[in-house]
């Protein structure tokens, strides 16, 4: 495997077992001193004695708790080096999920695949709301990955991306509601801040309208500025020739047969990903970009984490910005935000009627409503739904909170 590691703005290309030394580090007789380093499990050993997890999916994060937390910095005090979010980006068939699964083990980090419409589809009692698609009127049916490889021009292209929008917007939010918890790092499968490369894609090959398009980014800019971007982004790079081959091997219909995914889109996707998004997101996130042609070891990208200091920056630097709080109570409220997580998604609520494929009719609406909320497990919250086998429904007081979509 032959990896390319970035810092700020430079690349430095070398083979895994030659390591770069950042600036931030100096020598000291044959070893290295290293601060704010994320650590791997051979190097951390035992853990630190840290207040126990708070059980954010169960409970709800009340005034009271904010303000213990803020007298006991009981937020801070859950920290350690790897108190930090990961995220694992690249092209289809890259081999993401699984790099990400053995990142998360060796940095002994909780994992977080990729999100779906399978997220959107099937609910808490594991009914999948797509066998109503035959009841429905066609623009209320379902829509998801494999319908758009299959039709990128139907009229729902642009509803099912904007829910992925928000998929990957919740999936993200729940990541920094557990660090916040736990003290426990994350890596996420992709993330919500590079799902406009597919929108910028999708709009490059006629498949989504400048009207969708500009709902979208009306959108991301209601909502990403109560986010917190990442620490690090691990960008893995294949070329459009593998990406193809890797398709055909994995033999899924939807992919292998697909309208959209030519060596045109996956060019521009692979363009708008290095021009665009690796760029900007450089500006805050630490970058390790790698040649994953043949794929690499885990072990070595591991030792790359190891030697960057992420506490390197001054106070003026956007690198890091978000992470860098003046006090307790600060880091308190950035805490609570991501627990209130209904109160996050009223920010989606942007009114537009001036884009014909977001707008539904009333009669559509009727009848998509009537038929979808007489599904197995819809018509009350997870908990309260006789027909579904839940029982003491009069003496429960517990909600599902955390699940807004």
């Amino acid at each position: 495997m032959t990896s390319v590691f970035r810092v700020g703005v430079r690349f430095i290309n070398r083979s895994p077992t030659v390591k770069p030394l950042l600036e931030s580090q100096w020598c000291v007789s044959a070893g290295i001193i290293q601060t704010c380093n994320i650590s791997g499990k051979t190097l951390r050993g035992s853990k630190l004695s840290k207040p126990k997890p708070f059980p954010y999916l169960e409970k709800p994060y009340t005034a009271f708790q904010a303000w213990k937390d803020t007298i006991f910095k009981d937020t801070t005090n859950r920290f350690d080096e790897n108190t930090k979010v990961v995220v694992v980006d690249g092209p289809i068939a890259a081999g993401k999920s699984a790099f990400a699964k053995e990142l998360a083990t060796e940095l002994e980090m909780k994992y977080f695949p990729e999100p779906t419409m399978d997220n959107y589809y099937i609910n808490a009692y594991g009914y999948d709301l797509r066998k109503l698609d035959s009841q429905l009127p066609v623009n209320m049916q379902s829509f998801d990955t494999n319908k758009f490889l299959q039709d990128p021009t139907h009229r729902n292209v642009a509803t099912f991306q904007i829910r992925m929008l928000m998929q990957r917007y919740s999936q993200y939010v729940d990541a920094l509601a557990h660090l916040f918890s736990t003290g426990e790092g994350v890596v996420l499968d992709r993330c919500v801040y590079s799902d406009f490369v597919f929108v910028e894609t999708m709009f490059k090959n006629g498949y989504l309208s400048k009207g969708a398009r500009s709902v979208y980014y009306e959108l991301v800019n209601n909502t990403f500025q109560e986010l917190m971007k990442p620490h690090l982004v691990i960008y893995l790079d294949v070329p459009v020739k593998v990406i193809k081959d890797r398709i055909k091997k994995r033999s899924n219909p939807a992919e292998v047969n697909s309208k959209v995914l030519t060596d045109q889109y996956l060019m521009n996707m692979e363009h708008i990903y290095k021009q665009q998004y690796l760029k900007d997101i450089s500006t805050h996130a630490e970058l390790l970009v790698y040649d994953w042609s043949d794929y690499g070891e885990t072990e070595v990208v591991v030792e790359d984490i190891e030697r960057i200091d992420f506490d390197r920056f001054d106070k003026d630097d956007t690198h890091m910005r978000d992470w860098r709080m003046a006090n307790e109570g600060e880091w308190t409220e950035a805490r609570a935000r991501y627990m209130d997580k209904p109160d996050l998604f009223n920010f989606f609520n942007v009114p537009r009627y001036d884009v014909p494929e977001l707008i539904v009719s009333a009669e559509d609406f009727k009848a998509w409503y009537d038929i979808w909320f007489e599904a197995p497990g819809m018509k009350y919250r997870k908990g309260y739904n006789a027909d579904c086998g839940d029982d003491g429904i009069l003496t429960k007081t517990k909600l599902d909170f955390r699940n807004t979509l």
